[in-house]
């Protein structure tokens, strides 16, 4: 019915019940989710969890065995087309043509969309500029470092002006340097009113850029929030990491009273706690153990409701 699939006035992107399904598994499981004008949606999970299957549903390239996908008043896959005029895209893996330059790159991009040659070569410097490429004009991508690629991608996204990006992990395999330019320009993309759906594997990169993050586990929403609130909502306040030669004795010593939660990781231990002072006191009486005090973050939320357990790629 009409009343099911009408977006509300500030949500202009609205997945609602997707389902998809490769034989006998499930790999995505009744997801709904909303994205908004000018705000970034993070998708977080481990592998396998559904995330590449949910971006390729949005674009259209996978088909839904069940639910709905609108986008600006439009519906997937029926107006795959006209909605992908209004998309920009950047995939995990470098689809950039070999042989042409980064401006022709864009500008063959840009004929895709059917814009006309003389408004892409208008747009080009700035598209460059932008992705601090103007001296690689001329540069073919095999001359490129990984991080230039990266920027040259998003720049190519960016040919048709669209109004809402889709990023499948767009700095996996960057460099600290790389990825911090590649947030700058996303953080100025924002800034500017598009949105971003972002799914990554960074959670420092998740707090940087989402105002909203939804958390998947083997196709299905277990979480949804801002990240301030699913870490509040999830983990207590206090994170004191012990390491060193007899750390893992204390798992089973006096000192888990102190702690709401305790785990472990390879030699380290873990204590959750709503107070950490106690704890480092108590701690004073093994002075060959180190320690580290840090309030909760997204990486200890993303390890609590997923597990530690390391998953192969599915």
């Amino acid at each position: 019915m009409a009343s099911d699939t009408s977006m509300t006035p500030t949500d202009f992107f609205e997945v609602r019940n997707l389902v998809k399904r490769y034989g006998d598994t499930e790999v995505v499981r009744d997801l709904s989710f909303s994205i908004a004008p000018g705000e970034c949606l993070g998708v977080i999970g481990p592998n396998g969890a559904g995330k590449t299957t949910t971006i390729r549903m949005c674009l259209g390239l996978t088909a839904p065995d069940g639910g709905s996908i609108h986008a600006l008043g439009l519906e997937m896959p029926r107006d795959a087309l006209a909605i992908k005029q209004q998309l920009g895209v950047v995939t995990q893996l470098d689809t950039l043509d070999p042989d042409f330059s980064c401006a022709e790159n864009l500008l063959v991009y840009g004929r895709y969309f059917g814009m006309k040659d003389k408004d892409i070569k208008a747009r080009i410097p700035d598209l460059l500029e932008f992705a601090s490429l103007t001296s690689k004009a001329k540069a073919k991508p095999g001359e490129l470092s990984g991080g230039m690629k990266r920027r040259l991608s998003l720049a190519r996204a960016l040919v048709n002006d669209p109004k809402l990006l889709l990023l499948d992990e767009p700095t996996t395999g960057l460099d600290p340097q790389a990825r911090h330019l590649m947030w700058e320009r996303l953080q100025l993309l924002l800034q500017q009113g598009k949105s971003i759906l972002l799914t990554t594997h960074f959670m420092d990169e998740a707090e940087r850029l989402c105002s909203r993050l939804l958390v998947l586990d083997h196709g299905k929403k277990i979480a949804e929030g801002t990240p301030r609130d699913l870490i509040a909502q999830h983990l207590e306040p206090d994170v004191v990491e012990v390491y060193g030669n007899g750390a893992l004795r204390l798992v089973d010593s006096p000192l888990r009273a102190y702690a709401a939660r305790v785990e472990v990781s390879g030699e380290t231990v873990f204590f959750y706690t709503q107070n950490a002072r106690d704890l480092l006191d108590a701690l004073g009486i093994h002075p060959n153990l180190r320690t580290l005090h840090r309030p909760a973050n997204l990486e200890d939320l993303f390890l609590k409701l997923t597990g530690r357990q390391i998953r192969e790629d599915a």
